[in-house]
């Protein structure tokens, strides 16, 4: 028998009414936090970023492919990994589906990470993804996007990550049962993984020059992470007891 709460389809009606309420006052709260992004002042970027691309090597710019808005999502996949991490994974499950609807609203959807472009390609074709996915490495975009960090920032615990200065909770010896784990299931240890961070930014060019306009880091990103936004509305929620999820390849069958 249930230990939740029941009731009649007209006690139910009345809690949903009530509940309605705040779900829209919570979507114009939302609705305001969109319009702030918008107001953020735009940040001209005049360092050469260079990437490698299907189509060869390409600039910032040319991320763009003709369209007036770039979104990045900074993929966890560093250059000593063997796979990508199964949270950006996971997140980038939902790209194939939007990725073209927002061509055609003039915004371009990429993945960066600082993996060589083979190892991308490869992970690309086992996930199944056609998103565009480029390789950094070697360059200075993940590091001066607060996505990535030299081993010597991470002993002197002079990491800068979301907006925040200091030693994180991924850097702590011994590592965190999750970050350890998280590490082998990418080929690597955990201070190697943690040198690697999830985050989106964006981007728009006008007459030529390109301009940083967002980025958000870590919970930043729960809007992002569309099997969430499912679990939030299901009748037992998150119903978290630790790391549950892995890459879509790895769940046994049922």
């Amino acid at each position: 028998m249930t230990t939740h709460a029941t009731g009649t389809r007209d006690e139910w009606l009345r809690a949903r009414l009530e509940l309605l309420g705040a779900e829209k006052e919570f979507t114009r709260q939302s609705d305001e936090l969109a319009r702030r992004r918008q107001e953020l002042p735009w940040v001209r970027i005049d360092k050469a970023y260079r990437f490698e691309t299907d189509e060869g090597n390409a600039s910032l710019a040319d991320l763009f492919r003709g369209h007036s808005q770039l979104l990045v999502y900074h993929f966890m996949f560093g250059p000593d990994y063997t796979a990508g991490c199964p949270s950006c994974s996971m997140i980038a499950d939902g790209f194939n589906g939007f990725a073209i609807h927002l061509a055609n609203h003039d915004v371009m959807l990429w993945a960066v990470s600082r993996a060589s472009f083979a190892k991308l390609k490869e992970y690309k074709r086992r996930m199944g993804w056609t998103f565009p996915w480029a390789s950094s490495l070697g360059g200075d975009f993940n590091f001066d996007f607060n996505v990535a960090f030299t081993e010597q920032q991470q002993r002197q615990g002079d990491v800068e990550y979301n907006y925040q200065r200091g030693s994180h909770v991924m850097d702590r010896e011994p590592a965190p049962e999750p970050v350890a784990r998280f590490a082998a299931t990418c080929g690597t240890d955990a201070p190697t993984y943690a040198r690697e961070r999830p985050g989106m930014s964006a981007f728009v060019i006008e007459d030529g020059a390109v301009y940083h306009t967002y980025s958000a880091y870590a919970r930043g990103l729960d809007g992002l992470w569309g099997a969430y936004q499912w679990l939030d509305r299901a009748p037992k929620g998150r119903n978290e007891k630790g790391i549950w999820w892995r890459r879509h390849d790895e769940y046994e069958q049922r």
